[in-house]
């Protein structure tokens, strides 16, 4: 049973998130893709594993309390176990995407959570290298590389009309 987070929570999620030390944590959006890579991908990654990304370091995050961090963990689990209910149905997964201060989602924060998900498996290399399935991608990589600092892995300027279509 899906029990997604509520905007509330979600912004809980995010503000303990903002506030860990060395600001290196990732924002909900981050998470979010990160998690939907971890989970529709070919192998298991474990806590232990992942949440260092996800805080920014094994010494980034510092509970306050028992009671903060069984609140923090369980809005983590909630989300991760929402995205796996969600494909396991075989249904869309619709992204969390903060917007700018335009109001526009950017879902650059998404693709960055996204492929950082897929450099923890192995076997995402395999579909991203493959002619016939890695298509699929593009769209990902686009979005990961759009400000990327090396002007060679920039793709052409998404441009505002594109963007919606990119991030569908």
């Amino acid at each position: 049973q899906n029990n997604p987070l509520t905007d509330a929570e979600l912004d809980r999620l995010g503000e303990f998130l903002a506030a860990c030390a060395g600001g290196d944590a990732m924002n909900v959006e981050d998470l979010d893709g990160f998690f939907a890579a971890l989970v529709g991908g070919p192998e298991v990654v474990m806590p232990s594993e992942y949440l260092p990304e996800v805080f920014g370091g094994t010494d980034a995050h510092e509970f306050g309390s028992l009671e903060e961090a069984n609140e923090i963990l369980a809005l983590l689990m909630r989300h991760w176990n929402d995205i796996a209910g969600t494909l396991t149905r075989g249904e869309v997964y619709l992204p969390i995407l903060l917007q700018d201060e335009n109001g526009i989602p950017q879902g650059n924060d998404w693709a960055r959570g996204f492929m950082r998900g897929v450099k923890m498996c192995d076997g995402w290399a395999e579909l991203i290298a493959d002619e016939e399935r890695g298509g699929c991608m593009v769209p990902v990589l686009m979005l990961y590389h759009e400000n990327d600092p090396d002007p060679e892995m920039r793709p052409a300027q998404i441009r505002a009309e594109q963007r919606e279509t990119v991030i569908e």
